[in-house]
């Protein structure tokens, strides 16, 4: 008998929703990341995509008419999801829009507040806690026509996420990944990922789970 995969929740905005920005659509499934992760991880992985476009760590969109706030979102993927071995997190892109936080220090505390909801959260008798992983995503970048990215994010504010993400996952026992050491904003409009980039998310996420989350070569939770 094969034992059962490794069960791991993506929760995340429209880079873990697969938004293109070239054509305005999803990306397919071959090449969003955390379809990608999971055939690149090989046989032991099973990935559970749970992005939403616009959605924030703790913070409510007034434009919006669903609710984009995560940690109302969370506690119910949670309960829908478990049994789960790791939890990973890539959120901030929508707090840095200055009609919603517009700081990375409000990101990151969003960040931090649901980490401590999965650790409280009532989990099933049969389900252990499962490991977090916190992403810090690429970083905003001007255009290719020379504006800012879009609704009027700041480049300096996302280049200041990985430092505070960084920090947070050392003090909470997390593991951290900086998504912008693989991948960067489409010149398109700044924040969205092309394919390409996309898919170099999820490969390198894979080769960090197989050698510090579920390989076990080393016990590090930084990268």
């Amino acid at each position: 008998m094969h034992p059962e995969p490794h069960r791991v929740l993506c929760f995340g905005d429209s880079l873990t929703w697969g938004l293109d920005p070239l054509r305005g659509c999803r990306h397919g499934e071959a090449v969003r990341w955390p379809s990608v992760l999971e055939r690149a991880f090989g046989q032991g992985l099973r990935v559970i995509e749970e992005g939403q476009g616009g959605r924030t760590t703790v913070f409510e969109d007034p434009s919006s008419p669903v609710s984009k706030n995560g940690a109302k979102a969370l506690p119910v993927v949670l309960s829908t999801h478990q049994p789960l071995d790791l939890v990973i997190i890539m959120l901030g892109t929508n707090d840095l829009k200055p009609a919603i936080c517009g700081s990375a220090e409000g990101a990151a505390e969003g960040i931090g507040h649901l980490v401590e909801l999965i650790r409280t959260h009532p989990w099933h008798a049969s389900c252990r806690m499962p490991g977090i992983m916190i992403v810090s995503p690429p970083h905003f970048r001007q255009t290719a026509s020379g504006e800012g990215p879009r609704l009027g994010r700041q480049i300096s504010e996302s280049l200041r996420l990985q430092p505070a993400y960084r920090s947070l996952a050392g003090e909470r026992g997390c593991h951290f990944f900086d998504a912008a050491k693989v991948a960067e904003a489409s010149s398109i409009d700044g924040v969205h990922l092309e394919a390409e980039a996309t898919r170099a998310i999820g490969i390198a996420i894979a080769r960090f789970l197989q050698d510090h989350v579920f390989g076990a070569k080393d016990d590090s939770h930084d990268r």
